[in-house]
């Protein structure tokens, strides 16, 4: 006995029509694809059922039998595993006591990993694959084109490259105009490629479409962190302007002569109480929608005290690289920085264990 297997491994069939599988029988497949058929025309599903029925009708030495089998949608182990099973229900249906053998139809190679799965219940005696052929005038090709480019992900990946490399030759004539040489236009227009490319693999589209999601939603739902990193970025950019300019004062009075270590000190000199001020306001905004979320816990205000430790260190480490203190200061404020935090985390900690220990009788 011969059983013609018809492979839909994403489970097409059972998503767009009322069939349950696996379909057994002639007519039953038949009818689930003109069902498909009629659901979708474009699923090449349905020409693999209809194959199937064909082959059926051809082979007269010998009883045939036809089904579909489907997996679940994804393509993956589980849907190898789906198919399996109705692999085994085909089988168990079928009332003969001669050997089966089995012709697999499917539609492309993603149908057809799932071939040993078969091959492990039943011999295979052949795959046919369905092609659908195709007219090759330009009508076709025309609506084929514009079919693909409709799609988001398509035309993204085409067009927004395509588009660059066009614009090489009016970018050229504008550089000549200007005066400008044209080597700048070709590697401005090749780094902008990169960087698409390079986008596009990383997915930083999607990051971004994250983040502009994360945004809104902070806006509609009122979080006042929101407005916190807006403050915040603005006096970090504050901070990097003053580093910068402390920078240029120390280095008007040494005349220059500075080493690496005290670059870097005469930054975070000139930057520390800007960036204090941004990590206190980032802090406080998140422990106001902790609060009104009534996630809040002690612990978290320790965040602003440690933000206060750590910026009094460096303010007083680098002031004393500076030679602008003298050691006794340097090590007065190490100490107050030391226990700033420690007082904050002690204190905070029993302030959280006392108050679960008040909810645990209710």
């Amino acid at each position: 006995m011969l059983l013609v297997l018809c492979v839909d491994l994403d489970d097409d069939l059972g998503r767009k029509t009322d069939f349950d599988t696996p379909v057994v029988g002639r007519d039953n497949v038949e009818a689930a694809a003109v069902a498909l058929a009629t659901a979708d025309p474009e699923d090449s599903d349905v020409n693999v059922m209809f194959e199937g029925v064909h082959l059926a009708d051809r082979i007269e030495d010998e009883t045939v039998e036809v089904a579909v089998v489907t997996g679940t949608d994804g393509g993956d182990i589980a849907a190898n595993r789906a198919v399996g099973d109705e692999v085994d229900e085909v089988l168990a249906s079928l009332s003969t006591r001669e050997e089966v053998q089995a012709v697999i139809v499917t539609d492309g190679a993603q149908d057809e990993s799932v071939i040993p799965v078969i091959r492990s219940r039943v011999p295979i005696d052949g795959v046919r694959r369905v092609v659908v052929r195709q007219a090759q005038d330009l009508e076709s090709m025309y609506y084929t084109i514009k079919q693909v480019l409709d799609d988001p992900e398509t035309r993204g990946t085409i067009l927004v490259p395509l588009g660059i490399l066009l614009l090489i030759y009016p970018l050229s004539i504008v550089s000549d105009l200007l005066g400008l040489p044209g080597a700048a236009v070709f590697g401005v227009t090749s780094g902008l490629l990169g960087l698409y490319v390079l986008g596009r693999g990383l997915g930083v589209e999607r990051l971004l479409d994250r983040a502009a999601e994360k945004a809104r939603n902070s806006l509609y739902a009122g979080r006042v962190t929101l407005i916190t990193y807006v403050v915040a970025a603005a006096l970090l950019v504050v901070g990097g302007v003053r580093g910068v300019e402390t920078l240029e004062a120390v280095e008007t009075t040494t005349n220059g002569a500075m080493g690496p270590l005290k670059v870097l000190a005469a930054l975070v000199n000139g930057a520390v109480t800007w960036f204090t001020a941004a990590g206190i306001t980032t802090s406080l905004g998140q422990i106001t929608d902790e609060y009104l979320a009534d996630r809040f816990r002690w612990r978290y205000l320790n965040a602003p005290f440690y933000v206060l430790a750590i910026a009094v260190v460096l303010h007083a480490v680098s002031a004393f690289f500076l030679d602008e203190v003298p050691l006794t200061y340097l090590a007065v404020m190490l100490t107050a920085g030391t226990l700033l935090g420690l007082t904050s985390t002690l204190a905070f900690a029993i302030a959280e264990s006392r108050q679960s220990r008040r909810a645990e009788p209710s």
